[in-house]
């Protein structure tokens, strides 16, 4: 059908998530040096480690996909050495030197090319099928890859600029635009990756676009922005509230492990996931397993819903000089107001918006749905 073909409107957003993706890690480093300049050591280092962390994770998970592909019966039947053209020592060159996105980019960019902009009617309507909804498995492992990179290094850099920005008093073009660049790429990566995971997903309906990609990217933004808000506002209380953000990291970790993720082909790479798992659940909601997520969604905005209440309350509280100036009033409206916002937005979008029209189904392809539980499984699964 023509809402699983790979068009040249998806080739063309592919390049404007590139770009995206670049100009967003430029920034960071541009900002990086500026400090450096400034002398502002402690900033320099923070910001570094939030572009190095993500890219760091993607290159590892993105080479072991690679392997996996490569060790694959169904995907290489002949056992060959040799992956998407490129042999193992080239793969593991190529990701040392950071450049596996990239990589991964360039041969959906590729095929994508071939398939939808060379006029061709060798294909027989099974192959076409077929061909199209390879090009969204290939999409679907960049926007995972992108995925773990937006919560490793757009989210923590946007919050590690907005504390130094309304706590520190110091600001600049180049960290406005490190912010804007970074909310820009979260926001994209979250709905391209759930879009790109419904279509490569033969049993999941397709995610409507227009109001209900709207919405859901409405829920999305506006409860991670309260959350970096939030975290924001108990790091200007005390800088100490990085051990709370640990422990909720650990949290987030530990319910991982707790539900026994079976994502990748090897146990060191899976606590690896899992630990990215707490990231992002340190931010927003992410159905791990698939499962029925009604309860686990409302018991998480109810608790980060307390965060989000408490957070301006006890800086009005404990910093009263605040509360004469415009900066503490002016977050805390945002925060109060996008929090209702975005929980209005989840109502809507799951009671009258969501593709399967069930609470039941909530987030289910955050996680790896029902019958494909793990990375390898589903790897195998989508490719034909």
């Amino acid at each position: 059908s023509a809402a699983f073909r790979y068009s040249k409107l998806r080739w063309l957003l592919t390049i404007a998530g590139l770009v995206l993706y670049v100009a967003d890690i430029w920034t960071d480093i541009g900002l990086a040096l500026k400090y450096f300049q400034e002398k502002q050591y402690v900033w320099t280092g923070l910001t570094l480690m939030f572009v190095l962390a993500g890219l760091l994770v993607t290159q590892i998970f993105s080479y072991a996909w690679y392997r996996d592909d490569m060790n694959d019966v169904l995907r290489n039947p002949e056992g060959r050495s040799s992956v998407a053209g490129m042999s193992e020592g080239g793969l593991v060159a190529l990701h040392l030197f950071g450049v596996g996105i990239f990589t991964r980019y360039y041969h959906l960019l590729r095929k994508g090319f071939k398939v939808v902009w060379t006029k061709t009617n060798s294909y027989t309507l099974e192959q076409r099928r077929d061909v199209h909804h390879n090009l969204f498995c290939l999409a679907t492992d960049l926007s995972m890859l992108k995925l773990f990179e937006t919560f490793l290094e757009s989210v923590p850099q946007l919050l590690l600029q907005l504390y130094i920005v309304l706590g520190h008093d110091e600001s600049s073009v180049l960290q406005y635009l490190s912010m804007v660049f970074s909310f820009f790429n979260i926001a994209w990566a979250l709905v391209d990756y759930r879009r790109c995971l419904r279509r490569s997903l033969p049993q999941i309906r397709e995610m409507p676009s227009g109001l209900p990609t709207a919405i859901y990217l409405m829920y999305k933004i506006c409860t991670i922005t309260t959350h970096i808000l939030s975290y924001g506002l108990l790091l200007i209380l005390s800088i100490y509230s990085t051990v709370a953000l640990t422990f909720l990291w650990l949290l987030g970790t530990t319910w991982a492990h707790f539900l026994q993720t079976n994502f990748c082909s090897s146990k060191g790479l899976e606590l690896l996931y899992r630990a990215v798992i707490g990231v992002i659940l340190t931010f927003t909601f992410f159905n791990v397993k698939g499962q029925d997520t009604k309860v686990a969604m409302i018991f998480y905005y109810v608790f980060h819903s307390c965060i989000n209440l408490m957070a301006p309350l006890l800086l009005a509280l404990l910093r009263p000089e605040l509360q004469t100036s415009t900066f503490l009033p002016t977050v805390s409206c945002v925060i109060f107001g996008g929090s209702l916002l975005g929980l209005v937005s989840l109502v809507v979008y799951y009671v009258l918006l969501h593709p399967k029209g069930k609470w039941r189904e909530a987030d289910e392809v955050d996680g790896l749905g029902k019958e494909t539980d793990g990375m390898t499984k589903i790897r195998n699964f989508l490719q034909p």
